[in-house]
């Protein structure tokens, strides 16, 4: 297995980086970006580069802070067989070049340090790892010696009902930060994602949501990806499709309850429904 360099320079700063939009005190709205034939929600509908860079360009004028770019289905209850890290990144040559162009940070949505690496030198600004450096070894050497953000995000290879998933989510975030701190990650780059929907049974994922709050005690900025998951079937059957009000009502209590982030496919109702909260709780119209 070829191993990702450690050594490239670091990627330039986008103008307005991650650290920057953190500090403007409101959340922020994360569009996802699938370029791949099997992702659960809508995979196929943007494999084409075309309609990918259509979607993202679309999702910007909608109001999208961060495009969060994948080329591997991670979805996380139906088997799905990994791919090659050349078919990723052919995935993503035609695309991330493209999208970095857009004026808003990118994220690579990958478990592999060598697709991470070759993102982030190409426009990506942001690693965005489901294992939360747990599972590909360089992934923080990566994320290191390119000084930029990750998103570490709580996974499990299975779901256990019997286990306590608030106490799980803690202990693998303590976990992961001890990893990033020694690889030389500093905090001020370290995102928490409680992964609701991976590795875990619908009842824990509306458990994992519930507790968003206990997870401000590490202190770090939390994103929360409830888009279209499979436990808002669970309380309201539907297709992930018209899972809509269910994902903007868990993204809003999610807010409520401190998440800085919300990671989501449907960007223009989701940015509505956090203007209209923003303004409630002044108020007044913005």
């Amino acid at each position: 297995m070829t191993h990702a360099s450690t050594a490239a320079p670091a990627t330039p700063t986008a103008p307005d980086s991650l650290s920057a939009l953190l500090k403007h005190g409101r959340p922020l709205v994360m569009g996802i970006l699938n370029v791949t034939p099997d992702s659960f929600s809508d995979g196929g509908r943007f494999l084409d580069p075309r309609r990918a860079i259509a979607h993202a360009e679309q999702m910007v004028a909608q109001g999208a802070d961060i495009i969060d770019i994948g080329a591997e289905s991670t979805r996380p209850y139906d088997g799905m067989q990994p791919v090659t890290a050349a078919d990723e990144m052919a995935r993503l040559k035609p695309v991330l070049p493209a999208v970095a162009q857009l004026g808003v940070p990118i994220s690579i949505d990958s478990l592999k340090s060598e697709v991470a690496a070759w993102a982030l030198d190409n426009g990506a600004t942001i690693a965005n790892d489901v294992w939360g450096l747990q599972r590909d070894a360089h992934m923080a050497e990566v994320v290191a010696a390119r000084g930029v953000p990750v998103i570490v995000m709580h996974n499990r290879d299975e779901a256990d009902p019997r286990i306590d998933i608030v106490a799980d989510v803690e202990a693998f975030f303590a976990r992961s930060i001890a990893i990033a701190s020694e690889a030389g990650i500093t905090r001020d780059n370290i995102v928490l994602d409680p992964g609701i929907g991976f590795g875990k049974t619908p009842e824990q994922s509306i458990i994992t949501l519930a507790h968003t709050a206990a997870f401000r005690s590490f202190g770090l900025p939390l994103l929360v990806g409830a888009s279209r998951k499979r436990f808002i079937n669970s309380v309201s059957p539907a297709p992930p499709t018209e899972r809509i009000g269910g994902s903007i009502t868990s993204h809003v209590y999610a807010v409520q309850q401190g998440a800085a982030i919300v990671r989501v496919h449907d960007v223009a109702e989701t940015v509505q429904a956090l203007r209209v909260l923003a303004a409630i709780e002044k108020g007044s119209a913005l």
